[in-house]
């Protein structure tokens, strides 16, 4: 995999877990054009990185991301005609894609603000471990922008309910960390400071279990989405067949018996 250039990139051998830090501290990590293309780039080079077990996104500073820096995309945008705009909000869209599609379970550790395409991003996460000063906005309304952007129509209903997202991009207010965690948007809440290591101790959980199940189990969660109940359970039927016949079903079984812990592929 090509190392990025706009944001840091470490592998824990041991672990297997991957961590990519947006780090433009000084701008709150606001995004730039390179830095979408790369963490696209990267989503996608990791699907097929078979030392990387799980991935976490976090941000340097006092900020997780506030979206689009305003000098470097927002102030450039208005120079652009219809299909060089739609080239970058394809990119951006074509970003949550690449999260949602890696096979490995990506996580956020979320700190300070956590802002537009970055609340997206966030959103996009498998699992979000938060700070307690972790506050979150979908701010596209207040520019003027649909609070339909980069998939959050989709996602965020689907783990808030109809309402509560019709309220959060409708009104692109900023909700506190302790709302966000009672609405089941973070799915921990920890100290402040201690988003990354909080993070870092549930991918290492997740990177000792069953890779292929975990895999096999997010694509589950994206394909079920638009499936009824009975072809989503057709489909369970015919994938949870073909796991039984998988080694770490076995190894799971030999592990109870001896009393050992489960050396997982």
């Amino acid at each position: 995999m090509v190392e990025p250039k706009s944001f840091l990139y470490s592998l824990d051998q041991e672990s297997g877990v991957a961590t990519l830090t947006l780090n433009r501290p000084e701008r709150l990590n606001a995004l730039t054009f390179e830095v979408y293309d790369e963490l696209r780039n990267t989503f996608y080079a990791l699907h097929d990185e078979d030392d990387v077990r799980v991935v976490i996104i976090t941000g340097t500073g006092r900020g997780f991301c506030t979206g689009g820096d305003v000098e470097d995309i927002i102030g450039r945008l208005f120079a652009r005609d219809l299909r060089g705009l739609l080239e970058f909000t394809r990119m951006t869209c074509d970003l949550i894609l690449a999260i949602r599609r890696c096979r490995k379970p990506v996580i956020g550790a979320l700190n300070g603000t956590v802002a537009g395409a970055g609340a997206v991003i966030a959103t996009a996460c498998d699992m979000r471990v938060a700070a307690e000063n972790a506050k979150i906005a979908y701010l596209f309304t207040r520019v003027g922008l649909s609070g339909a952007d980069m998939g959050a129509a989709w996602m965020l209903p689907r783990i808030v309910g109809l309402a509560k997202a019709s309220e959060l991009l409708m009104t692109g207010d900023f909700i506190d960390a302790a709302e966000a965690y009672r609405i089941g948007l973070y799915n921990r809440l920890v100290p402040e400071g201690s988003s990354l290591e909080a993070a870092t101790a549930l991918a290492e959980k997740l990177a000792r279990g069953p890779s292929f199940a975990l895999e096999i189990t997010k694509d589950s969660l994206n394909r079920e989405a638009s499936m009824d109940l009975a072809g989503a359970l057709e489909s369970e039927a015919q994938i949870q067949a073909a796991l039984m016949l998988h080694p770490d079903f076995r190894e799971s079984y030999d592990a109870f018996v001896e009393k050992r812990d489960a050396r997982f592929l």
